[in-house]
């Protein structure tokens, strides 16, 4: 069913061909406006509710044509069909001259009626709307519980943020655990369920009900533990293409059980982050991922992040990069002080601390759509001459466990 507005300062006219397309039962109806919207209110209607379909009356021509042409600048292929109470030479004359061809005319009744939506459906199939929308699109997906992804994703999207005073969404698809609520001390009732539950029908009135704003960018929590949870396809590509509509990054805080709807995320994603620390269990398992991951074709756009390097860290960025086989995107200092202050003020991490820089970095690198430049607490191994003492016997359990897995057994 084709999705459309009305537009039209006359109210008679709106009300008539309201009724007449819900008689029909081919086109649903998602807004009226009696008056001619402003540039800036058409913007934001058209993402929000993403029509197919405008009908358009021609009452006050020089305000019609003026919103075909603010349409046809927003989006490309949408349909226009004019609206006026006669057919005669000079309204057909005003809405050619503007670019329009589908012309309906009052009370709105008869096969003409038919033939014209009929019309607009095929040119729809043949080429649907292009909305524009953001491809900064990034997954943070943690290699193991507890390496620190819900505090990544945290101060990542806030950095983001703070870029030109971008707009950035941060939304927690960790169902079972999502830590981003409590992170942030929010209160909002509303979460990602809610928002997944009217994914189909989101406009720019509910939205707002399931976001809050906090430190420049807007969040939505998973909300209380909903084990089991069924979330379809369709409803995760309605979220995120209205979503892309209406801000410039999202940012998708994953569980790391690869659900199927964590799957469907990151088909979508621009880049995802894998993070992991330098401890063996994280590692086993980010290779693990990584493999996975490549069974999708997706490993194309993995980035690997290195957490939490401190001091005597065994491993490097260049040991971590041999166990993985993939290169190490980049790699943040082990700031548990800092982190756990933030965490007890329900903020960020100090932006002007070293960890909360390298926060900076890192979504400048998102931003620029390739890796960082080596940063953080182990690029290079320079700052601060770890102790490798026991280097080549770590290393050696992944050797064992690589020619394990491409040897076949000749038992």
């Amino acid at each position: 069913m084709l999705r459309s507005i009305i537009i039209s300062p006359d109210e008679e006219i709106s009300t008539r061909l309201e009724s007449a397309l819900t008689a029909l039962g081919l086109v649903t109806v998602l807004r009226i406006l009696n008056a001619y919207p402003t540039a800036t209110e058409l913007e934001r209607l058209l993402r929000a509710l993403n029509p197919d379909l405008i009908f358009l009356s021609f009452v006050g021509k020089d305000q019609a044509v003026e919103t075909v042409r603010l349409l046809e600048a927003e989006v490309k292929g949408i349909q226009i069909t004019a609206i006026h109470r006669s057919c005669d030479s000079a309204a057909l004359s005003e809405t050619i001259r503007a670019g329009v061809r589908e012309f309906m005319e009052y009370p709105f009744e008869g096969q003409a009626v038919i033939d014209s939506l009929r019309h607009s459906a095929d040119l729809l199939k043949e080429s649907p709307p292009v909305y524009r929308g953001t491809t900064h699109i990034f997954s943070f997906l943690p290699s193991k519980a507890g390496v620190g992804t819900s505090t990544l994703a945290l101060n990542v999207s806030a950095a983001l943020a703070r870029r030109d005073g971008s707009h950035v969404l941060l939304a927690d698809f960790d169902l079972n655990c999502g830590m981003v609520r409590f992170l942030l001390k929010l209160q909002n009732e509303r979460s990602i369920v809610d928002a997944l539950e009217h994914s189909a029908t989101m406009d720019e009135s509910l939205w707002p009900q399931m976001v809050t704003s906090s430190h420049q960018m807007d969040v939505l929590h998973a909300g209380r533990i909903r084990p089991g949870l069924r979330i379809e396809g369709q409803q995760i590509h309605s979220l995120i293409q209205f979503a892309s509509r209406n801000y410039d990054a999202l940012c998708f805080d994953l569980s790391g059980n690869l659900e199927k709807y964590s799957l469907d995320i990151m088909q979508e994603s621009r880049r995802i982050l894998l993070v992991c620390t330098a401890e063996t269990p994280s590692l086993h398992l980010a290779r693990e991922k990584l493999q996975f991951l490549k069974t999708l074709d997706l490993d194309s756009r993995v980035g690997v992040i290195l957490n939490r390097v401190y001091r005597k860290s065994v491993l490097g960025k260049a040991e971590v990069e041999e166990i993985l086989e993939v290169p190490v995107m980049a790699t943040l200092v082990n700031d548990y002080q800092g982190v756990n202050r933030s965490n007890d003020a329900g903020t960020v991490v100090d932006s002007k601390s070293e960890l909360g820089k390298e926060h900076a970095k890192l979504a400048a690198s998102l931003l620029e759509g390739r890796p960082s430049q080596e940063h953080g607490a182990a690029a290079g191994q320079q700052r601060f001459a770890p102790d490798y003492k026991n280097k080549n016997k770590f290393l050696e359990l992944f050797t064992i466990a690589k020619t394990a897995e491409r040897e076949p057994s000749k038992a």
